[in-house]
């Protein structure tokens, strides 16, 4: 491999810093505001739940189908796959502003929307770690931080936008972001296959042939399942919990700020405790204050002190998402990285949004927000068990691996 064949890595990070704060921040002007979006439209709950797990369904089915495609054509750079689904989010979102559809049509959309714009974000992940195997120093925590300042930035002013405006003026932002994101796209380095050669050495695999020989990576993706269960829902929902507490949508852009904000810290920290420890120490971690996000908000009753708690995203979700990546990227074999970085995508953020907010939305309508959290909390304790469990796995594999004293390996 030639180093006249390496792009520059300050072209490389600044494209991928580009890429993750324009991308967090048209998340966060539809996400953030969907549930608020829907409400508005007259549907309820538990309907806004249908909406939103549909979309994580989509991605589900169509995540690993794009994951396995691209592993198996190399060929094609992962930047124009990326700009693709982008393009067709696009169309979909301004049926969705300018058609009012109801409640099939809107369906329609949001499983159009999970399939493309959610879908997307493992590709960013994977376009990253193809330069970073490559032997360039890509900073994927701090681009990943700077993503979730932006997720912040964009939540407070879209929630000022909605309270002047309406909550449908955030759509006409994330349009606006689209357009930003495409621009980065632009001047993100194509990655070739035939520059970086040693990337390809055996065949990709099926789904589940991965997920039956890395045992420990797949008992992980059931930790991040049940610990994510722990707190979507909050972030889905977070419109009917200030609600509950006496706040409005202004109060909802702050919650998304103080919650997104603190994990660009929680990226920083990220670096020094894997340094420190190990990949899965600090899954661990993340999981188990993932579990705790929602016992403290049972707990609080007080809208001040609700916002004074967000920040602990900082150490639950804000390091799951930078530990995820590179835990697949740890446990998956190279020529299976693209569909490890989908897979946990869809057993994360898409089975976790697809049951969670299916239950979440439902539990809202009959027993309120407080039984939601209840719910939560034993959906994490589940996840911090089978986080144990993957450890154990991992180290199993590793005392297996150590060839015996005196000996060599086969």
């Amino acid at each position: 491999m030639s180093a006249v064949s390496l792009p520059s890595p300050r072209r490389v990070n600044t494209a991928y810093f580009l890429l993750q704060i324009w991308f967090w921040g048209m998340m966060a002007a539809f996400s953030g505001y969907q549930t608020a979006i829907v409400l508005g439209r007259g549907f309820s709950s538990g309907q806004a739940g249908i909406f939103i797990s549909l979309g994580c369904l989509a991605g589900i089915f169509s995540q690993p189908l794009l994951g396995a495609w691209a592993d198996r054509h190399p060929d094609v750079p992962l930047k124009k796959l990326f700009g693709g689904c982008m393009l067709l989010a696009l169309g979909f979102h301004a049926v969705f502003y300018f058609a009012r559809p109801g409640f099939f049509g809107t369906a329609l959309i949001f499983l159009a929307l999970g399939a493309l714009e959610t879908n997307s974000y493992p590709l960013i992940d994977a376009m990253s770690m193809q330069f970073l195997n490559a032997g360039i120093s890509v900073r994927y925590s701090l681009g990943r931080g700077l993503g979730a300042f932006s997720y912040a930035i964009v939540s407070v002013l879209v929630g000022q936008q909605a309270r002047r405006f309406g909550v449908e003026s955030a759509l006409v932002t994330h349009a606006a972001l689209v357009v930003l994101i495409l621009a980065a796209l632009a001047v993100f380095p194509a990655f070739s296959s035939s520059a970086f050669p040693a990337a390809n050495m055996e065949p990709a695999h099926s789904p589940l042939y991965i997920l039956k020989h890395n045992p420990a990576f797949t008992v992980m993706l059931g930790a991040g399942f049940f610990g994510l269960m722990a707190v979507m829902p909050i972030v889905n929902f977070l419109v009917n919990l200030v609600n509950d507490r006496g706040g409005d949508s202004g109060d909802l852009g702050l919650a998304l700020f103080l919650m997104a904000a603190s994990e660009l810290p929680g990226a920083i920290f990220f670096q020094w405790l894997w340094k420190k420890t190990n990949i899965e120490k600090v899954m661990l971690a993340s999981v188990v204050f993932m579990a705790l996000k929602p016992l403290l908000f049972l707990s609080c009753r007080d809208l001040r002190l609700l916002l004074a708690l967000q920040p602990i995203q900082m150490l639950g979700y804000g390091l799951f998402t930078p530990g995820n990546v590179y835990y697949a990227n740890e446990n998956v074999p190279p020529e299976d990285r693209v569909q490890g970085q989908s897979l946990k995508m869809v057993a994360t953020n898409g089975l976790s949004g697809v049951i969670g907010n299916l239950i979440a939305g439902g539990i809202i309508d009959r027993s309120g927000v407080d039984a939601m959290l209840l719910f939560c909390f034993f959906s994490g304790a589940v996840g911090i068990v089978l986080a144990f469990w993957a450890i154990r796995l991992r180290k199993r594999k590793k005392l297996l691996d150590i060839p015996p004293a005196g000996g060599c390996m086969p």
